[in-house]
């Protein structure tokens, strides 16, 4: 064996993942670092708390387009199911700005499905499949919520001069969702049924 060589054990030992580590957290939840971002730390932390609400709320949208993609059924399972998941999809990039926001203030984001149970104010939706006009009008019930936060959060942040909060949720949250009502909202439209006339 030729000097500083290492035998296989050795080398097998070296490469094999760790995964037994554990150790206290470097930032726990609900404390926040100082970032020099010249907002007060109060501003921080208000524009943290609420954003934190915002995204289990928006997580909580996200994960209901996401079931009622899978479980989608009738006439419109096509178009519905294109389009729940197009919502899913739109719905998980406002999560990531939302959350790198209240990370950029100095803040810690909820990140796991319990935390977010915990804190969301969507009502929850059951676990089995519900007929297509249920899902919709859940989906824009919580569209609502989100809005309604989304709102009240932007005009707090323009008060105390939180620009970039501000920005995010009038520039990105509220209009996605605005949109999304609209999308949503056009499926729940019952139109008259059209008769063609008869030639004489």
């Amino acid at each position: 064996m030729a000097p500083n060589a290492l035998d296989a054990d050795t080398i097998i030992q070296r490469v094999a993942p760790i995964t037994d580590r554990h150790g206290p957290e470097i930032q726990p939840f609900g404390h926040l670092v100082s970032m020099p971002i010249a907002l007060s730390a109060s501003v921080c932390r208000e524009s943290v708390d609420n954003l934190n609400q915002l995204l289990a709320d928006t997580m909580t949208l996200r994960d209901m387009y996401k079931k009622h993609h899978w479980q989608v059924a009738g006439p419109t399972f096509a178009q519905l199911h294109q389009l729940f998941d197009k919502h899913y999809r739109e719905q998980n990039d406002l999560v990531d700005g939302i959350a790198e926001r209240i990370q950029l203030l100095g803040g810690v984001s909820i990140a796991m499905a319990h935390d977010v149970a915990e804190t969301t104010i969507i009502p929850r939706v059951p676990r089995g499949r519900e007929a297509a006009p249920v899902q919709l009008s859940r989906l824009l019930h919580a569209h609502e919520i989100v809005l309604k936060e989304a709102r009240t959060m932007a005009r707090l942040a323009a008060e105390q001069r939180d620009d970039g909060t501000n920005d995010l949720l009038v520039s990105d949250v509220i209009r996605a969702n605005e949109l999304q009502v609209w999308f949503v909202g056009e499926h729940t439209v019952e139109l008259p049924l059209v008769y063609s006339r008869e030639r004489a």
